[in-house]
């Protein structure tokens, strides 16, 4: 590995142990074995690093979000049983102790003391709105300038951020596949029914 990808190795490392606010630019440095120099040189600053590093972890976790693409069930795209069975996959990354999924609740607080990765990743939101598209729907990523990644896509991530934060707050209380699913079912059949009368 060159210094580029051991600064990318070394940071992950860090985000994990010591979260986004905590993490210096030494202590990557220690993790990776490099310099300081080659911070600046390969990723511009060591928040612009750990903001990659951060989509880096959540990219090694994400093929788990769908099953890199297979149901189990062999659930269709776009139906119900699909919906279930991806948010039970992606509870499934915040259910453990060392869930990257406590650095999202750190940005979304304290944000502010890192505010070029804060940034950063807020740029990156419609990114991964586009990737949740198709495991949910089936088919290709929408362009990114599509309609669907400003609905669509933000309605996943608007869920996502939702899960984190209650899984992060208290597991024990935390929304289960089946219950989302149950309440979007029941918005469906609401709104096929049509407004009650007054």
């Amino acid at each position: 590995m060159g210094h580029r990808e051991d600064l990318l190795d070394g940071a992950k490392r860090c985000l994990l142990e010591k979260g986004f606010v905590r993490t210096t630019a030494r202590d990557i440095v220690k993790a990776s074995g490099t310099n300081l120099a080659s911070i600046g040189y390969h990723y511009g600053s060591k928040d612009k690093l750990l903001g990659q590093a951060y989509l880096a972890l959540v990219e090694e976790v994400s093929d788990q979000f769908d099953g890199a693409g297979r149901t189990r069930t062999g659930a269709a795209p776009g139906s119900l049983e699909r919906f279930e069975e991806v948010w039970s996959n992606i509870i499934g990354t915040m259910r453990g102790p060392d869930s990257l999924w406590h650095l999202s609740m750190e940005i979304v607080a304290m944000g502010d003391l890192v505010p070029e990765v804060r940034d950063y990743l807020a740029r990156e939101q419609r990114e991964a709105a586009r990737g949740l598209i198709p495991m949910f729907q089936g088919g290709e990523e929408p362009a990114v300038g599509h309609p669907d990644v400003d609905t669509l896509g933000k309605f996943y991530t608007t869920l996502m951020m939702g899960l984190i934060a209650q899984w992060q707050f208290d597991p024990a209380t935390a929304t289960r596949a089946g219950e989302l699913t149950e309440g979007l079912r029941l918005v469906m059949k609401a709104a096929a029914e049509g407004p009650r009368p007054a």
